[in-house]
């Protein structure tokens, strides 16, 4: 379990929330070209230097290690389909 609090590394500074990320949890990754939020991606498993994440779409565990600050929980679409 990642238990992210504001006195460790693992907090994320974006959201402003402390997150607790364990094993099926549904994630953002933030793309290392463009810095933007890229969704699809599941917690694998949470290491001391990182979380190890896979897609979902095929199931591929990625083969690098991500920081907090390269993680966040996915968040949920607004009802304005739209957009």
């Amino acid at each position: 379990m990642l238990n992210r609090t504001r006195d460790s590394s693992w907090w994320f500074r974006g959201d402003g929330l402390a997150e607790t990320l364990v094993a099926g949890d549904r994630v953002e990754v933030r793309n290392r070209f463009d810095e933007r939020w890229a969704r699809g991606f599941e917690v694998v498993e949470v290491q001391d230097g990182g979380v190890r994440i896979k897609r979902v779409s095929d199931g591929e565990t990625l083969p690098v290690i991500f920081g907090a600050e390269e993680v966040r929980a996915e968040r949920k679409r607004g009802s304005m389909w739209w957009i």
